[in-house]
């Protein structure tokens, strides 16, 4: 049985306790979604290749494989991998192993369920690649603390949602990003932006580029790593208006990394608040109203008040 305190709505997560086993999920995630990545049709912004937070971990949702689909989920209640066709499935149990072991395992189980899937085998956006077939150093698992990453998640996925609900111009699902290795949300002025300079390691140009072709505001949850050994809540703006990074923000534990060249709120910070919601919203809402203040957004055509259950929202048409 879990420990207890990995059960809480919101769980202890320090880094430093459980890094080594999230660099291993960090690199068993980009293999899952290299398989979503290559199978699936362009869709803007890279939208296509993210995962989505589930009650039991995190999933690809459908996957097309020519008439068929499957789809492949981390359920990290059970400790296992599933696949599910529209016909045969299969569990692999979640372990201590390499990445090399890993990412074995999951070709044979697809082409066993005849759904092959060949992708770029090859880490991205982290500083060392080493190719998935020939990483074959042991790595670590721990279940609690994967536990404990899952159920942060969930909390951070249902605030990202209830915040995006707040906004009726062009945004972001909440999903999260293998390559980056984030659960994010983003918020689009409707103008275009500069050309990316690109240069994100390992990562194709062309790829950060049409990823970031638009004006946006972004916000969402790290759970540390390089440059922050910590997990945090964080909050950019692309292109950076003048001004953003000096823009007073909530609570007053957030601050601007000026490494990470964004807003950041600790994890910490949110799950011992005596209100954890209403402390990340106030982060999420004051770091976009600094993005869009500074930039000179249109405000009043994209923000609507927050959704809620089985209210339609309002709108300026005639009454039938």
């Amino acid at each position: 049985m879990p420990h207890q305190d990995a059960d809480e709505a919101w769980p202890a997560l320090p880094y430093a306790e459980w890094a080594e086993t999230c660099r291993t999920l960090h690199l068993w995630c980009q293999i899952i979604g290299k398989v979503r990545l290559a199978q699936t049709p362009w869709l803007n912004h890279s939208w296509q290749t993210a995962l989505y937070v589930t009650p039991r971990g995190l999933t690809t949702g459908p996957i097309p494989h020519g008439a068929r689909a499957l789809d492949i989920e981390f359920d990290f209640a059970d400790q296992l991998l599933r696949f599910r066709t529209c016909g045969p499935t299969a569990d692999l149990v979640l372990r201590s192993m390499s990445v090399s072991e890993f990412y074995a395992q999951t070709m044979a189980t697809l082409k066993a369920l005849g759904t092959p899937v060949t992708i770029h085998a090859v880490p991205n956006e982290l500083p060392e690649a080493i190719p998935f077939a020939q990483d074959v150093a042991p790595r670590a698992y721990d279940p609690i603390y994967v536990r404990r990453f899952w159920r942060a998640l969930l909390q951070a996925d249902r605030v990202l949602k209830i915040f995006r609900t707040g906004f009726i111009g062009k945004a972001s699902p909440a999903h999260f990003f293998w390559g980056s290795f984030d659960l994010a949300v983003t918020r689009f002025s409707g103008r275009p932006a500069p050309r990316h300079p690109g240069g994100i390691p390992h990562l194709p140009d062309a790829v950060a580029r049409e990823a970031y072709s638009h004006e946006v505001s972004s916000a969402g949850f790290w759970p540390g790593g390089p440059g922050a050994e910590e997990a945090v809540f964080y909050s950019y703006a692309y292109p950076e208006p003048s001004g953003f990074r000096t823009r007073a923000v909530q609570p007053c534990q957030a601050r601007f990394d000026e490494g990470l060249g964004e807003f950041v709120l600790p994890y910490e910070a949110v799950r011992t608040a005596s209100d954890p919601d209403a402390t990340l919203m106030a982060f999420l809402s004051s770091t976009y109203a600094a993005a869009a203040d500074a930039a000179s957004w249109d405000r009043p055509a994209l923000e609507c008040e927050l959704g809620e259950p089985g209210r339609p929202r309002l709108t300026g048409g005639l009454d039938t």
